[in-house]
């Protein structure tokens, strides 16, 4: 049981560790620090919810309806690519910086950000449903290895929302940010192209 809780925690948290449009956003939003909570909340539930539909063997889903990954490819590429463009027009435009009377973001807007960054990203599907689900199969402890992949993915978010904060001082100043948006946008493009041809 305690082998299939680290493997599964080491092969979620590697699973979620590259930096890709849900964690620059998580990223974001911690250094504003703004929502972090709920958006961390937000991003290791749905993770939870993922990764037990996976584990519960939803995985076999994908495969059997034909068409549906290209659909959540295309879906997915064209909404990374229009929250790309928002964000690469921000990094052009410039002038933000980080103030302790910056102006506060809805948390509607912010969560449903959030929510459509997980939950419209064919890779997070594909990773955490199909690939953790078809992984699971090999422990007789499955449940042990959802808690360890479930673990690793709050143990993640909350350390990139609330450590983010450490970066604080550098992000003060109006050239990191757009740096930091050119970063993520083109992150985001590069995400949509690699949906687009895979």
């Amino acid at each position: 049981m305690f082998e299939a809780l680290v493997a599964g925690f080491a092969l979620g948290f590697s699973l979620i560790l590259a930096i890709g449009a849900q964690n620059a956003f998580v990223l974001r939003q911690g250094l504003r620090r703004m929502h972090v909570l709920p958006v961390v909340l937000v991003c290791a539930l749905s993770d939870a919810a993922l990764i037990a539909a996976g584990v519960a063997g939803f995985g076999v889903l994908a495969t059997a309806i034909p068409g549906l990954e290209w659909g959540m490819r295309i879906f997915g590429a064209a909404f990374l690519l229009w929250y790309g463009a928002k964000t690469l027009y921000s990094a052009w435009k410039g002038g933000e910086a980080l103030q302790a009377g910056a102006e506060a973001q809805d948390l509607r807007a912010a969560l449903l950000t959030c929510l459509a960054l997980t939950w419209l990203n064919p890779h997070v599907y594909l990773d955490t449903v199909v690939l953790l689900g078809a992984i699971s199969a090999q422990y007789d402890a499955r449940v042990a290895f959802a808690v360890g992949a479930m673990t690793a993915s709050f143990v993640f978010f909350f350390s990139l929302g609330y450590g983010a904060r450490a970066l604080a001082p550098l992000f003060a100043r109006p050239r990191a940010w757009q740096v930091l948006d050119l970063f993520v946008g083109l992150t985001m493009w590069a995400i949509a192209a690699k949906l687009i041809w895979m």
